[in-house]
């Protein structure tokens, strides 16, 4: 597909697949995508009328290189940084004592514990269990030897 001029494409199958492929494994579509899709019908709508011949991802590398670069490239490294700065100017300072209290915490010991009730609570259910089945298994004779 992505060397297929826009008259051999059609992106409405396309996201047809797509929507079959979520509702197949349940996963719930958010409102940026279903937008997307829509812009990019209106973009393949306009683009055969334009040109059929012309080629989406072509026409569209340059400009989502640049928003990746922006995004996800130094410069959106850069402008998250200079965003996040005033939060960790009022965090730094704090992490000596947040660390020594997290240091001092016995998770260990409360991980422990939580286990061991856990395993009470499998005991006892195995134990009505046992219960159950010897009522069951001596109900079973009983009707046997009636």
């Amino acid at each position: 597909m992505f060397d297929k001029p826009l008259k051999d494409i059609s992106l409405g199958v396309v996201l047809m697949r797509l929507f079959q492929a979520s509702r197949r494994f349940n996963v719930e579509i958010q409102p940026q995508l279903v937008m997307l899709q829509k812009t990019l019908l209106n973009v393949e709508g306009l683009g055969r009328q334009l040109d059929p011949e012309l080629d989406l991802w072509k026409t569209a590398k340059p400009f989502l290189e640049r928003w990746m670069s922006e995004q996800l490239g130094w410069r959106g490294l850069l402008r998250t940084l200079r965003q996040e700065a005033p939060y960790w100017a009022t965090t730094l300072p704090q992490l000596p004592r947040l660390a020594h209290r997290l240091l001092a915490e016995d998770r260990l010991g409360a991980i422990e514990a939580r286990l061991e009730r856990l395993a009470e609570v499998g005991r006892r259910r195995n134990g009505l269990l046992a219960l159950v089945a010897a009522l069951v298994a001596a109900f079973a004779v009983a009707l046997l030897i009636r």
